[in-house]
């Protein structure tokens, strides 16, 4: 499925607001309430003109009879008007929140299950903007726009046909307009349907470039660059505000040919009324009462072409969500999941694995790639950038599936299993820490939910982070901030250590990331490795000599493939790529293993 905001854009129709109302119709008694209340109000309001007209020919045409009980039944109505429209607002905004409320946890549910595939070819800035900007349209539709829909229908069909009992003649004249009105509905609202998905895709565009210079201010700001990104999001602002101004532009013209028309057909026939009057075939009361139920029924067709703008934007909106809501995770469990052994041991099977990541097609990641890593061996990884070291975690948790070849783990191929099963069986720490806007606690269960403050001490003290979480202000109560900003980038790197530790997986993975910390952090983690390693199956991407020379067996990768396979001083004589790339990142510490090598 393409979400992104540069694909054409197919006509937009109201029936994409069935999703609105599957969610909307799980409340019928709310939606009853407020149907009543609505029709009520309707009601209310009609039998203004009908009292006018008993009041001016029973009261004042009439010899100046007692007006007094038609303005008491005057107090009636405005108390049942004014409860009556209270109801309605309450339980129609409320169904509004309510439905929003329900459509934002089901497209985030949904969102939850798709694998990270869907969120490389749809950006997750715009994801957002469809569950904050579009969302907040359909909330003002259904709170407040198909109310005034409902309203103005009722109102306009019951003053029609008031307007039929008061004179056949007139309303028939006024009938025979409406399709002259409807015309501009419909072509000018086909052109507003485009132009409405156009505008919500350009404020989407916005949500996604604030999201991402904010996320990236530290570099703007450290190159210079604000000028520039100020530049950028104005182009964004600008180009959201060209596309509002067209939807404007075509709902004021709409608005302004059906009222002009509207109300110039009613005005010619009130003329003809007038006449009528003072010829004496219809009498002041039933002139008036027309008068003001006429105006009742323009205004009320005149509102309804300002609510189809509203409804075709709504419809927009909730097409986009409806596209996430839909969407079906690539990566789903079999139907009948085989389970795995009760004694895991952690191995791991790479067996002629093909794959392309969905947004490189052309550029093999993994080609012919075999591997077989048995219980509790330690494997390190390494190779240039662009390699496939970090394509082997993605796969082994089926975060993707290959185009060829299987990926077994404990004698299992991956498909074969519950993805959820699969993955209780995993513990990663990746390079890039992933700390969360939560307290220090909820960090460190996101290992095990269930873990007891007591396992969270002990996960913690394993993992070297004991002594600075027991030094924050609340303790593991502690507001970690926005990416965990509270903690250094060691201690972010110790905190998904314990994590890790507290998952009791059998199978490691391991993106090790020391390199960017000073000596004292990087003793700490590196001790904290140790322990989480002990004992356990363990890929490692290595980026450190101590962690590939304490490895059973290093695997150079090239090009998705091995190129080199054996131990640290084996792979440094062979004189290979391995020893190349020692050269580069080894440099400190090469010299004395070339020298340890020479001697044997």
């Amino acid at each position: 499925m393409a979400t992104k905001s540069d694909k054409p854009n197919p006509p937009r129709k109201l029936s994409s607001l069935r999703m609105v109302w599957h969610h909307a119709s799980r409340y019928p008694l709310q939606l009853l309430i407020a149907a009543i209340a609505l029709g009520i109000a309707a009601i209310a309001t009609l039998a203004i003109p009908y009292q006018f007209k008993e009041m001016i020919d029973s009261g004042f045409v009439a010899g100046g009879g007692d007006v007094s009980p038609h303005f008491r039944f005057f107090y009636v109505i405005v108390i049942i008007l004014a409860i009556a429209t209270a109801l309605r607002f309450y339980f129609v905004s409320w169904l509004g929140e309510r439905t929003v409320a329900d459509i934002r946890e089901a497209v985030q549910r949904n969102l939850l299950r798709l694998a990270p595939g869907f969120f490389e070819e749809n950006r997750p800035s715009e994801i957002a903007s469809r569950m904050t900007a579009d969302t907040a349209i359909i909330e003002q539709t259904v709170g407040t726009t198909v109310s005034v829909a409902l309203r103005n229908t009722v109102m306009g069909i019951g003053g029609i046909a008031y307007l039929f009992s008061l004179s056949p003649k007139l309303t028939g004249g006024i009938l025979l307009g409406i399709p002259v009105i409807i015309m501009p509905i419909v072509l000018l609202g086909r052109r507003l349907q485009n132009v409405s998905r156009s505008s919500q895709d350009r404020v989407a565009d916005i949500g996604a470039t604030t999201a991402e210079q904010l996320g990236a201010m530290k570099i703007v700001q450290a190159f210079g660059q604000e000028t520039r990104e100020a530049e950028r999001f104005t182009s964004a602002v600008e180009a959201n505000f060209a596309t509002a101004k067209r939807r404007i532009r075509l709902r004021a013209t709409m608005t302004a040919i059906v009222i002009g028309l509207l109300f110039g057909a009613i005005t010619t026939l009130l003329w003809y009324g007038a006449e009528g009057v003072a010829a004496g075939t219809i009498t002041g009361g039933t002139i008036a009462a027309f008068v003001l139920t006429g105006g009742l029924v323009a205004g009320a067709f005149g509102a309804l072409t300002e609510v189809y703008g509203d409804l075709l934007r709504a419809a927009g909106a909730a097409e986009r969500l409806n596209e996430l809501l839909i969407a079906e995770p690539s990566i789903a469990p079999p139907p009948a999941p085989r389970a795995l052994p009760e004694t895991a041991t952690g191995t791991l099977e790479f067996d002629h694995v093909e794959f392309r990541y969905p947004t490189r097609p052309d550029a093999p990641a993994l080609h012919d790639f075999s591997l077989s890593i048995r219980a509790r061996e330690t494997v390190a990884i390494v190779g240039p950038s662009g390699a496939g070291k970090s394509t082997l975690f993605q796969l082994a948790e089926r975060f993707y599936d290959p185009q060829g070849g299987a990926i077994r783990l404990d004698g299992i191929a991956l498909p074969e299993l519950d993805p959820a099963d699969l993955r209780a069986r995993i513990a990663m720490v990746p390079q890039e820490t992933v700390i969360f806007a939560a307290s220090a606690r909820d960090n460190l269960r996101y290992g095990n939910w269930l873990a007891t403050d007591d396992e969270l001490w002990a996960a913690a003290r394993a993992a070297n982070a004991e002594e600075f979480l027991r030094k924050l202000p609340d303790g593991l109560d502690t507001f970690m901030g926005e990416g965990g900003a509270r903690l250094s980038g060691g201690q972010r790197q110790r905190v998904a250590i314990a994590r890790a530790l507290l998952r009791r997986a059998p199978l490691l993975l391991l993106d090790e990331a020391t390199s960017a910390l000073d000596a004292e952090s990087e003793k700490l983690v590196q001790d904290a490795l140790e322990a989480l390693m002990h004992d356990r199956t363990t890929v490692v991407i290595a980026h450190r000599l101590a962690t590939v020379r304490a490895a059973d067996r290093i695997i150079v990768m090239d090009e998705g493939r091995i190129v080199e396979e054996g131990r640290h001083d084996d792979l440094v004589a062979a004189d290979g790529l391995y020893a190349r790339l020692a050269r580069l990142q080894f440099q400190d510490n090469l010299a004395a293993d070339q020298a340890a090598v020479m001697e044997k």
